[in-house]
C-alpha cells in the first residue's frame, strides 16, 4: 500500500529511534526539534506500556501507591518530549473529574474508625473518607501513562505498528487510522460552529441549549463524514481481504525492552512502596 500524500516524512535516526519531518504544532513544537526518548519506542510497546502502569494499580487501593506512581511517572517527562503545561492542560479534565469517582466510596463505603455523618444508607467515616481520596488518587495515575506515553505518538505509526508488530487484521487497522484522524476535524467543526454563532449574534446566551443543538449537528456532520469515508475506503480497496504491504516498516528495538522494564519497575516500587507503609489494601478486601 502507497503512503498517503500528507503522511510524515521520516528520517532513520541513530540506534532504535526515528525522528519525523512534521511540526508538532499542538504542543508549539518546532519541526527539527530532537525527538524526545520515548519517540524511539514502538506503539505497541506503549500499549502495553500503558497496561503494565494501569493494572497494578488495581490491586490495591491505597493512598501511597497512587502518589508513588504519579511521582515516578512524572519523573520521567523529559523522557516524553512534553511540556509540564502541556501534561497540566490534558490532565485537568481528569484531575476536576477524579473526585466524582470517589463521591461513591465517601458515602456507601462500609465505615471503619470515627463516623462524622451517617443518614439512612450514606456513612461517612474515616475509613470511607480514605478510600475516597485514594480512589480519586488513582483516577489520576491511571490517566497520566496514557497522555504521557501517547502525547506525541503519531495515529500512522501506531496503525503501521499495530498491523506489522501486533499482527492485527488491516482491515481493522486502517479503521482506527481513519476514526483518528477524524477527531481533528470534529474539533475544528466545533470551533467554526461556535464562531459562526457568534457572528450571527446567537451565541452569547442559552449555553446549556447551544451545547446540546451544537453536539447534535457535529453528530450528524459525523454520521455523514464517516458515511461518505466508508464508501471511498471500500471504492479504493481498503476493505478487501488481499494481503497487504506497508510504506513505513515497524520493529521492535532494544530501546522497547528498556521502556518496559521502567514501567514494571515503576508499578513494583509504587506497591512496595504501600506494602512498606502499611496502606496495601488488596481490592475486596
Amino acid at each position: 500500500m502507497t503512503a498517503p500524500e500528507n503522511a510524515p516524512v521520516r528520517r532513520e535516526g541513530t540506534g532504535s529511534g526515528t525522528e519525523t519531518g512534521r511540526s508538532r504544532h499542538g504542543d508549539g513544537l518546532d519541526a527539527d526539534e530532537r525527538a524526545a526518548w520515548l519517540d524511539g519506542v514502538n506503539p505497541v510497546t506503549k500499549l502495553v506500556l500503558a497496561l503494565a502502569l494501569s493494572v497494578p494499580l488495581f490491586a490495591s487501593i491505597d493512598v501511597t501507591s497512587a502518589l508513588v506512581a504519579i511521582a515516578l511517572q512524572l519523573l520521567c517527562l523529559p523522557l516524553t518530549g512534553l511540556t509540564l503545561g502541556t501534561v497540566v492542560r490534558r490532565l485537568l479534565p481528569i484531575v476536576i473529574f477524579a473526585p466524582i469517582a470517589g463521591i461513591s466510596m465517601l458515602l456507601y463505603a462500609e465505615p471503619a474508625g470515627q463516623i462524622y455523618w451517617s443518614f439512612g444508607f450514606v456513612t461517612i467515616s474515616d475509613d470511607s473518607i480514605e478510600l475516597a481520596i485514594a480512589v480519586s488518587l488513582r483516577v489520576v495515575a491511571l490517566g497520566l501513562p496514557t497522555i504521557l506515553l501517547f502525547g506525541r505518538t503519531d495515529p500512522t505509526e501506531l496503525a503501521d505498528a499495530l498491523a506489522q508488530v501486533a499482527r492485527l487484521p488491516s482491515r481493522f487497522v486502517l479503521g482506527i487510522l481513519a476514526g483518528a484522524r477524524m477527531l481533528g476535524l470534529f474539533i475544528d467543526d466545533w470551533r467554526t460552529m461556535g464562531l459562526a454563532r457568534r457572528a450571527r449574534g446567537v451565541g452569547d446566551t442559552g449555553a446549556i441549549r447551544r451545547f446540546f443543538s451544537m453536539a447534535f449537528v457535529l453528530l450528524v456532520f459525523a454520521v455523514r463524514r464517516g458515511t461518505k469515508l466508508a464508501m471511498a475506503m471500500e471504492a479504493r480497496g481498503f476493505g478487501s481481504g488481499i494481503e497487504r504491504t506497508w510504506a513505513r516498516p515497524s520493529r521492535l528495538h532494544s530501546r522497547d525492552a528498556v521502556a518496559l522494564a521502567g514501567g514494571l519497575a515503576i508499578m513494583a516500587v509504587s506497591i512496595a512502596a504501600a506494602v512498606a507503609v502499611g496502606t496495601f489494601r488488596f481490592v475486596g478486601a
